[in-house]
């Protein structure tokens, strides 16, 4: 019995895709992919490689002092620098390099949008209707933001 070429040009058709998804899977997918599951087990191990991003609010605070005490009686107090700032490391290494500061209002937004499922105390604003399109620091300081205008 003949098979039919049209059919044997499928089955060829299929050897070589499976073929060559054999080879791209071997090449591409890291050897220690799913050793733990469906995560790579180099994966710590790569990322603690990188290097610290954050310098951690002590580091802020050792030349900050005068915004720490304005913070402390503020509702802010309890979040450290870096969550507004970004990571800051080569800014505690290195003076010069200027730290993140917060110029848009969709930043503030990320804990302040009106959203029922938070408790009604925490404060939260619609921002169109709040201030547009300023950004928040124009007219709050946001180390001490009950305050108004920014200081």
């Amino acid at each position: 019995m003949k098979i039919p070429p049209q059919i044997s040009r499928l089955l060829l058709l299929t050897v070589v895709i499976v073929l060559l998804f054999m080879s791209a899977k071997t090449i591409l997918v890291p050897v220690s992919f799913g050793q733990y599951g469906w995560y790579r087990g180099q994966a710590l191990k790569e990322n603690s490689s990188s290097g610290i991003a954050f310098a951690g609010h002590e580091a802020c605070e050792e030349c900050h002092s005068d915004i720490v005490k304005r913070k402390a009686g503020a509702r802010h107090k309890g979040l450290n620098c870096e969550a507004c700032h970004e990571a800051n490391a080569a800014h505690a290494e290195d003076p010069n390099v200027s730290p993140g500061k917060i110029t848009n209002p969709q930043f503030c937004l990320r804990c302040h949008v009106k959203d029922f499922a938070k408790p009604e105390k925490f404060p939260q604003v619609d921002a169109h209707e709040h201030a547009g399109k300023d950004a928040c620091g124009t007219c709050h300081d946001p180390h001490r933001p009950s305050e108004s205008p920014a200081k």
